[in-house]
């Protein structure tokens, strides 16, 4: 029985781990968790999937605001363990715990490329064909430990966040299965540094756009959907569009052609379709039914 202590907390996590709690030659001794948040416009306290699937299955939880803490690090160097397997846990691990098993992280990339907190969004936002799942002994650095495995997958022409999400999460699950079993310290190669490239957290503001490049919106919205979503200056969410071409050049904003499905928006650089969009404080409304209630017609400028 090989003896794991698992750390994450979103969606990602849940199911790597889900993937574990169902191997029969796997025992989850403990999982290690983001606090309970805050969601929603109620602000309702809600915990993270992962605390919700190792409760149903009877794991201890721990949920350290900070995991230096010298309290929190003896508390886990004295829980016994064969490895600790890390998926978007969103905390560094200090080296004492990294010296009490060995420490394996799965990131949803092919490192050293994207390294940090948004890697599957960083892939849509710069138009890649390929992305993957990588599985590396953990350092003290972040996402810059020796490279175990990785596996790869083909992203999909104008596929969505929530597609790739959940295709990389399936093969990060299989490929944990893999290390698991298989693992072997010496089998493994340094990344690297001169190809290491990083990401940010996302935020809200990184949704907002202006029509300037219908490219680099469209891949934004790709990246962006359902969350931050992307907007305009004015609030107006825009929840469904096509990239129409990327070669022209215009007025940014200026309303084009309106058929019975959408509407073609101008930008600098080539133009889009968009075809569902919501302003502040009103239900989501097909384009060609917002522009109607606005009285804005072809040559209007959209805000």
């Amino acid at each position: 029985m090989i003896r794991i202590i698992f750390m994450g907390t979103p969606e990602y996590a849940a199911d790597i781990l889900e993937t574990l709690i169902k191997e029969s030659a796997v025992e989850i001794v403990a999982v290690y968790t983001q606090p309970d948040k805050p969601v929603g416009r109620k602000a309702i306290i809600t915990p993270p999937l992962v605390k919700v699937l190792a409760q149903a299955s009877n794991i201890p939880v721990f949920q350290p605001t900070k995991l230096r803490d010298t309290a929190v690090v003896e508390e886990l160097l004295s829980i016994a363990c064969d490895m600790i397997i890390v998926a978007a846990y969103g905390q560094i691990l200090p080296k004492s715990i990294l010296e009490h098993a060995p420490c394996v992280n799965l990131h949803a990339s092919i490192l050293p490329k994207y390294r940090g907190a948004s890697p599957i969004q960083q892939s849509l936002l710069n138009n890649d064909t390929q992305s993957g799942a990588t599985a590396m002994w953990m350092d003290e650095g972040l996402d810059t430990g020796a490279i175990i495995k990785i596996s790869t997958l083909e992203i999909g022409h104008n596929e969505m966040i929530e597609s790739l999400y959940a295709r990389l999460t399936k093969t990060a699950s299989e490929l944990t299965l893999d290390i698991v079993h298989n693992w072997d310290r010496q089998s493994c190669t340094a990344q690297k540094e001169s190809d290491a490239t990083h990401c940010t957290k996302i935020t809200k503001v990184d949704g907002l756009i202006r029509f300037d490049n219908a490219e680099e919106i469209f891949n934004r919205y790709r990246a962006f959907t359902p969350w931050p979503g992307i907007y305009l200056e004015s609030g107006l969410k825009i929840k469904e569009m096509r990239k129409n071409e990327t070669h022209s050049s215009g007025n940014a904003g200026e309303i084009i052609a309106v058929d019975e499905e959408s509407v073609t928006v101008q930008c600098l650089k080539g133009s889009l379709r968009l075809i569902k969009v919501q302003a502040s404080s009103k239900q989501e409304t097909s384009a060609v039914a917002y522009l109607n209630g606005k009285r804005l017609v072809c040559g209007n400028t959209l805000v």
